[in-house]
Order: structure tokens, then C-alpha cells, then sequence
């Protein structure tokens, strides 16, 4: 089969279709980001939620034999780490269907499935009541919880990258990760008021499982705003064409097949910045809980201020990558990243909570600068007809070997060595294994993604468009 004729137009449009072709945003591209926004910060104040009980709780409830606090700490960051398997399964079950049926019906499924999950974790009896079967339980949901974020990423930040103009595709695209920080704001904040106005013991015993429980109505609220939105135009053309040509292929292992280059390096992006956040935002929650027996709520407190901080930073990131290049931002992330243990943990040490705000806060603004930049420098990695399945891979993949091994690396790094040095050390190497996937891709900022399926057509054989 040969490429379509088709006249280009200027940028790689086409007439009465503006989305993710033109330079001015496409009506209904706010409530389209908006919709994005408000599932994942759904998917996230659930995932986050989980994380700081982990950190402060679980290891309590769940796992209250083991022989130190620490060990007790591990073992509910190994069932944390059963979300991060679960994932990349989701980011396949979820892409093929996703490339297939679209982004807006996977999306709706996804933020039911971690609602169930999450909400039935806040009614889990505890290890005294009913032995491991409440450790078991708990991974159980956790593996449901995680497989639904697995899926959920990828549409969110596709809906919108996939509807956004090619010279503003790294600032809207960065909205949805922004509503990361929103998600475990409201976590935070959720927690932050139960540890304050309830004693220790009862906060341990059923303070905890409100903010589990509070899920429910976002969910709700989620689901009901993604029903309003709408497919990207490139996306149904691209359908359309699968279902035409017969032999076109799409979803996972076409991906894999096609573009395994994309893949990794899509990981190589993924890695350090994965490994930095979980660092800052849990790690670091048991470095001052253990060793400085610092108070709980000023921990949270300290995550709070940082979280919004975060979300307004995010944005403008992504303006820049829209600006300067997507390399050249995301470089410097990994660079700063690199740098951000060996002054953090001193800052950390010295238990004044001013000091402790601004260390965790520096740490997500240096997070921030790989962060807002991949949803558009995956979107342009891969063509829409296994962009999914593309990014979803690249992704969630990586929360193996990166998110959620983090926190149970530095914490046994801790308890072995009583120092925080290895812990940086190891923050370090992440940040240069990232720096060089980062100095091995090609800049992207711009593209046309109707002109990166035209390559994907071109270079394979096959027809783009309708014959007239």
C-alpha cells in the first residue's frame, strides 16, 4: 500500500480540524484538560493516600510482628510495591484498549476500579482481628488499585496532548500532571486534619480510614465530568483508518514490534524523576519519622506546602520545554535532581520545620522540571495509532525498577548504614542513568503529530487518510 496523496497544509493540519495541529487551541480544550485533571487527581489522592499510610500507619495495622519499626515500614512498602507490578499490566490491558475503543470509555473504567479498591482498604479489619488475611486483603486491593493507575495515565495526558496545539503541546499537557501535586494535596490535607484533631491511638484505629473512605465522592464527581468529553479528531481519523486497512496493526505489540527505541527511552526519561519524587515524598516522610522521631503532622504539613507549591510550578515547566526544547529542561531537572539528597538531608537533619518545608520544596520544584515535560515528550515518541499502549509502557514499566523499589532501597540503605549518604548516592546514579537517555533523544518540541503519523505511514507502507 502507498502513502495518500493528500495536500499538506502549514504545520501538518488539515482544514476544520485544529486539534494538535494548529498553533491556537482548539474550542473546548480547557474543559478537555479539566476532565483530564480531575481523574487523576482522583487516581492520585488514592494512590498518594496509600504511600503516607504506608509510611505512618500500615505498618502498625497490618504488620504489627515484626521485629523493628523499620522491618514493619518494609513490609508495607513491599505491598506498596505491588501497585508499581500491577501497573505496567494495567498500561497494557488498558492501552490495547485504549488504542482500540479510545481514551475517554478506558478512562471512565479506571477511575471506578480504583475507587472500589480504595474505598475497601479503609474497611479492612487489622492484623489482630483476622491474622494475614487483612495483609493479604490488602495486597489484594492494592494490586487492583495499582492495575487501574496503570491504565489511567496514559489517557489522561493523551486526551489532552492529543487535543493540543504543536507549539503549546508541553504547557497543556502539563496540566494533568499538575493535578498529581492536587491529588495528594487533598490526601495530605485529608490526613493532616485527622492526625490533628485525634489522638495517636485513634488515629492509628480508625482516623486513617476516612480519607480512604472520602475517595467515594471524588470518584463520583470524576466519573461524571469524564462522561462530558470528547475523542481527539486524530485519534478517531487513526481508528478509522485501523478498522479500514485491515493490516494495520496497533496497541502493545505493535509498539513493541515497531518502536522499542521509544520505549526505552521513554523509561530512560522516567527513571530518576520516578525515583526522586517517591524519595521525596515518602522517604523522606521515615528518614524524619525514625530518626529524628519528628511529629506527624508537621510532616505533613511540610508535604502540603510543597504539594501546592508544585502545582503551580508544573505549568510553567512545561511552558518552558514549549520554549527552550523538552531536552534541554528535562536535562536540568536531572542535573538538579542529582544534587538534591546531598543538601536535603542536611537541611533535614537540622529538625527545623522552615528548613524541612524548603528542602522537600526544592526537591519537587527540581522533580517538576522532568515531570511537566513527558506527556508531551512521550505524546511525540510514538503514532497515535499505539500511542497508548506507547506510553503507557514507557511509563509504567519503569515504576518497577524505579518508584517502587525507592523507598524500600533507601530505607534498608538507612538501616544499614544509619546514614543518609548511600540514600543520596543512589538518588545520584538514577539522575545520570536519565541524563543520558535524555542526551540520546531527539528534540521534539513542535511536531506535528499527524506529520509523525505520516513518517509512521511512510515508513511502513501503509495509507494515511482516505483515497479520493
Amino acid at each position: 500500500m502507498s502513502v495518500s496523496s493528500r495536500p499538506a497544509r502549514p504545520g501538518g493540519g488539515k482544514a476544520g480540524n485544529p486539534a494538535g495541529n494548529t498553533d491556537e487551541a482548539p474550542t473546548g480544550l480547557k474543559k478537555i484538560v479539566a476532565a483530564s485533571m480531575v481523574g487523576t487527581v482522583v487516581e492520585w489522592y488514592e494512590f498518594f493516600l496509600y504511600a503516607t499510610a504506608a509510611s505512618l500507619v500500615f505498618g502498625i495495622v497490618f504488620f504489627p510482628n515484626a521485629d523493628t519499626p523499620l522491618d514493619a515500614i518494609i513490609a508495607a512498602f513491599l505491598t506498596y510495591a505491588v501497585g508499581f507490578i500491577a501497573r505496567p499490566l494495567g498500561g497494557i490491558f488498558f492501552g490495547q484498549i485504549g488504542d482500540k475503543l479510545g481514551r475517554k470509555h478506558t478512562l471512565q473504567v479506571t477511575i471506578i476500579l480504583v475507587g472500589v479498591a480504595t474505598f475497601l482498604m479503609g474497611c479492612l479489619p487489622g492484623f489482630n482481628s483476622i491474622g494475614y488475611w487483612a495483609p493479604a486483603l490488602l495486597v489484594i486491593l492494592r494490586f487492583v488499585q495499582g492495575f487501574a493507575v496503570g491504565g489511567e495515565w496514559g489517557g489522561a495526558v493523551l486526551l489532552v496532548a492529543e487535543h493540543s496545539p504543536n507549539k503549546s503541546r508541553g504547557f497543556w499537557s502539563s496540566w494533568p500532571q499538575a493535578a498529581v501535586p492536587v491529588g495528594n494535596l487533598l490526601a495530605t490535607v485529608v490526613l493532616l486534619t485527622m492526625s490533628s484533631i485525634l489522638p495517636e491511638d485513634e488515629f492509628i484505629s480508625w482516623g486513617w480510614r476516612v480519607a480512604f473512605w472520602l475517595s467515594a465522592i471524588i470518584v463520583v464527581i470524576g466519573y461524571y465530568i469524564r462522561t462530558h468529553v470528547s475523542e481527539s479528531p486524530i485519534f478517531l481519523e487513526a481508528r478509522e483508518q485501523v478498522e479500514r486497512e485491515k493490516a494495520i496493526s496497533y496497541g502493545v505489540f505493535e509498539v513493541v514490534k515497531k518502536y522499542p527505541k521509544g520505549i526505552l527511552g521513554a523509561m530512560g526519561l522516567r527513571f530518576a524523576e520516578n525515583i526522586l519524587y517517591y524519595i521525596i515524598v515518602s522517604f523522606s516522610i521515615v528518614y524524619l519519622s525514625q530518626v529524628h522521631e519528628y511529629n506527624t503532622s508537621s510532616l505533613l504539613l511540610a508535604l502540603l506546602i510543597a504539594h501546592v507549591v508544585h502545582f503551580f510550578v508544573i505549568p510553567q515547566v512545561g511552558r518552558l520545554s514549549d520554549k527552550f526544547g523538552r531536552k534541554p529542561v528535562y536535562l536540568a531537572g536531572a542535573v538538579l535532581g542529582a544534587s538534591w539528597a546531598f543538601f536535603a538531608f542536611p537541611m533535614f537533619d537540622t529538625q527545623n520545620p522552615v528548613i524541612i518545608i524548603l528542602a522537600v520544596t526544592i526537591g519537587l520544584c527540581f522533580h517538576a522540571l522532568m515531570y511537566a515535560g513527558q506527556p508531551a515528550i512521550m505524546a511525540e515518541m510514538f503514532p497515535t495509532r499505539m500511542r497508548y499502549s506507547g506510553v503507557s509502557l514507557g511509563y509504567q514499566v519503569t515504576s518497577i525498577l524505579a518508584g517502587s523499589l525507592a523507598p524500600i532501597i533507601a530505607t534498608a540503605i538507612l538501616q544499614e548504614t544509619g546514614s543518609w549518604l548511600g540514600v543520596a548516592l543512589y538518588v545520584l546514579g538514577a539522575c545520570v542513568v536519565t541524563a543520558i537517555a535524555v542526551l540520546t533523544l531527539r528534540e521534539t518540541r513542535g511536531a506535528s503529530l499527524r506529520d509523525i503519523d505520516a513518517a509512521d505511514a511512510e515508513r511502513h507502507g501503509i495509507s494515511v487518510g482516505r483515497d479520493s
